[in-house]
C-alpha cells in the first residue's frame, strides 16, 4: 500500500532509522552489516578500477627514459639520482685585499661623494654603476644625494676574503664602512655601505 502522506513517510524512515536502536541484538547484526558492507566495497572497488582490456594482461612494465621516471615510481637500481650541490660556506677563505678591489672601493667612494651640481639622482647613479652591484644600485635609487658626505680620507682595507673586502674610510659625516664583493665575471663591485660608529 503506498505511503500517501507525509506523516506516514516520516513514520516508516523513523521505523527503518530507529530499528538499530530497538535492543542490543539490533545493534550488533547492524554493525556486523555496516562491517561486511564497508569491507565488500573495499575490496570490490579496487578490483573494478585495476581492470584492463584482456589483450594487455602480458603488458611490458614501462620503461625508463633518460630524463626520468614516470611519476610515483622509484627509478631502476643502476639510475643514479641527482645529488644537490653542497651549501656554500658561510666562512670564506681569508686573503689579502685585492689591488682590484681598493681601486674599485676608492673610485666608488670618489663617485659616491660628488653628486651632480643639480642633485640629479639618474646622473648620481650612472656615475656609480661601474663600480656597484646591480641589486645594490637599485638600492642606491633611494637615497637623497643631498644627504651623502661631501669629502672622505683614505680607503682602508679591514677585513678582506677571497670573494669579498670590508673597507673604512672616515667622511665628512663620520666613518663609513663600504662592502666590495667578487661578481661572477671576476670584476670587484661596491655591494652595501653602512656608518660605523
Amino acid at each position: 500500500m503506498p505511503i500517501r502522506t507525509n506523516r506516514g513517510r516520516a513514520a516508516v524512515y523513523r521505523r527503518l532509522w530507529g530499528w538499530p536502536l530497538r535492543s542490543p541484538r539490533h545493534l550488533a547484526a547492524s554493525i556486523i552489516i555496516f562491517v561486511v558492507v564497508v569491507v565488500a566495497l573495499g575490496v570490490i572497488i579496487p578490483r573494478l578500477l585495476d581492470r584492463t582490456p584482456s589483450g594487455q594482461n602480458t603488458a611490458a612494465p614501462p620503461s625508463t627514459s633518460a630524463q626520468g621516471t614516470q611519476v610515483g615510481q622509484l627509478p631502476a637500481s643502476s639510475t643514479s639520482l641527482p645529488t644537490k650541490e653542497p651549501a656554500p660556506s658561510n666562512s670564506a677563505k681569508a686573503a689579502p685585499p685585492a689591488a682590484d678591489a681598493q681601486l674599485t672601493a676608492e673610485n666608488w667612494v670618489e663617485n659616491w661623494v660628488k653628486p651632480p651640481t643639480n642633485n640629479d639622482v639618474d646622473k648620481w647613479l650612472k656615475q656609480l654603476e661601474p663600480w656597484t652591484t646591480p641589486e645594490f644600485l637599485a638600492q642606491m635609487a633611494t637615497v637623497d644625494p643631498r644627504n651623502v658626505p661631501t669629502s672622505f680620507q683614505k680607503v682602508t682595507a679591514i677585513s678582506s676574503t677571497t670573494s669579498s673586502v670590508d673597507f673604512i674610510t672616515t667622511t665628512s659625516l663620520g666613518k663609513v664602512r663600504i662592502t666590495t664583493v667578487k661578481a661572477p665575471d671576476g670584476k670587484w663591485r661596491v655591494n652595501s655601505y653602512s656608518k660605523e660608529g
